[in-house]
């Protein structure tokens, strides 16, 4: 009998303390359970989200018209890139601004860079990063945040228009048709599974002490080793993505389809015949980033895409100010490096990123409403792929509509671009790039400061896709 009085309590005490615990106990899930009603338009709804998906269902039947694709201002380009299954959106971005000039400072027709061979530098340099980096932080901890973080991400195809910057100042660039893409360029997952392998296990190999060594003959001993495992790395790039050229001969043609010149080049007398852009120098990131204090600089660490490059460096400024100097380079038909939160209501038939486009809360039936920096502070949003701003429409000298020239081919939303609304920027745009003549001074002056050094694993600054 004692012993039964001993299990009966035990198990209230169980119950007891699963109830202060927290956790679901019997009565709670009563209340819970009234959460569902089961009425005739829960039934309905029910039904339909076991044939249809969500964001079909949520639709809004009211807002299906065709976008309105007349703009006051609109930046000259000529053809949609397409970046295909990878995630080199900066890259594909990054270049479309250049190529926008050059091609009507050249009477070009249509023309592209090649995407490839600066993604074959940039991985390159992003594997030397890498191995630099654990050689760097070999003292510490394996259990340590930054090498935790380190080994999570040791090489991506993502990045930032910093890369580009970076890239195209100390590689040069060359036409699309002389390194063109490959199946690999264009479908990069298999290939960077094995390659995020072959970094791992020679950073493990990285942090390795031999006996005997230190001071000037271990580090000589690891940037040895360092280059040897580079060799590998360039290998494999050889065979994904070709070998790059060191020169080469090519010949411009104006928009007439008339052979202008004919001359020979190396990567670097080619990116000074035809761009004369200081991207390390000339231009300025901006962000809207409603969790931190406007008016200030903030670096990111690791955030770059070449050891000897520059970290991510941008200024926090208000929507509205950010606007502006967008307004200002599409009215002199620059176009900018724009990135935001692309799949947030975007509605990819009509190619229209617009609020009104879908109503999840009235099909669930529950609220789903936070602002900017509340999604921001829970992960719920952030930026997430790079285009390139070309066009605005004004009304009484206010903003009512954006486009951005996309790269996911000229069959992807309205003719290879993106409409959005005034209010769609506001909510989900986050980071714009402009060339300084833009920038005003107050602005310019902001970078005088002594940037705030954040982790490169702030939610707000994942690498564009």
């Amino acid at each position: 009998m004692k012993r039964l009085l001993t299990i009966a309590l035990s198990l209230l005490a169980v119950v007891a303390s699963a109830q202060n615990s927290g956790s679901i106990t019997e009565e709670m899930l009563r209340e819970i359970r009234k959460g569902y009603e089961g009425n005739p338009a829960d039934k309905a709804i029910h039904n339909a989200l076991n044939v249809s998906s969500i964001t079909a269902l949520a639709a809004n039947a009211d807002n299906l018209a065709a976008p309105d694709a007349h703009f006051t201002y609109r930046v000259k380009t000529k053809g949609i890139t397409d970046q295909k299954s990878s995630g080199r959106c900066w890259l594909f971005t990054g270049l479309n601004v250049l190529r926008a000039e050059t091609i009507q400072r050249f009477d070009m027709g249509e023309f592209q860079f090649s995407q490839n061979y600066l993604f074959f530098y940039d991985q390159l340099e992003k594997a030397n990063l890498f191995l630099q980096a654990v050689i760097d932080t070999r003292d510490l901890p394996f259990e340590d945040r930054t090498v935790d973080w380190l080994f999570s991400n040791p090489i991506s195809d993502g990045g930032t228009f910093t890369g580009v910057a970076n890239l195209v100042s100390k590689y040069g660039l060359v036409p699309a048709d002389i390194m063109p893409e490959t199946l690999i360029a264009n479908s990069t997952s298999a290939y960077a599974t094995q390659m995020k392998t072959l970094l791992r296990k020679d950073g493990l190999k990285l942090r390795e002490t031999p006996a005997g060594l230190k001071g000037k003959k271990l580090q000589e001993y690891l940037q040895g080793l360092k280059t040897e495992m580079l060799k590998d790395v360039y290998h494999v790039l050889a065979l994904s993505l070709g070998v790059p050229p060191q020169e080469f001969e090519w010949t411009l043609y104006n928009s007439k389809g008339e052979a202008v010149s004919t001359k020979t080049y190396t990567p670097q007398s080619f990116r000074d015949a035809f761009t004369d852009a200081d991207l390390e120098h000339n231009y300025i990131m901006v962000m809207n980033d409603p969790c931190r204090e406007y008016g200030k600089v903030y670096e990111i660490q690791y955030d770059r895409h070449t050891y000897d490059g520059q970290n991510w460096l941008y200024v926090n400024l208000p929507v509205e100010r950010i606007k502006e100097m967008a307004i200002a380079s599409i009215k002199a038909g620059t176009a900018m490096y724009f990135s935001c939160d692309v799949n947030k209501y975007l509605d990819r038939t009509k190619g229209t990123m617009d609020l009104k486009n879908f109503d999840y809360e009235s099909l669930l039936g529950v609220d789903l409403s936070m602002d900017k920096k509340q999604r921001v502070q829970t992960h719920a949003s952030g930026s997430s792929h790079a285009m390139t701003l070309i066009a605005v429409d004004l009304k009484d000298g206010k903003p009512v509509k954006w486009m951005v020239e996309n790269s996911w081919g000229p069959s992807s939303g309205y003719k290879g671009n993106l409409i959005m609304t005034d209010e769609w920027f506001d909510e989900y745009m986050f980071r714009l790039v402009l060339e300084k003549r833009f920038v005003p001074q107050d602005i310019q002056d902001m970078l005088k400061q002594k940037p705030e050094l954040l982790p490169a694993w702030d939610p707000m600054f994942l690498p564009e896709e």
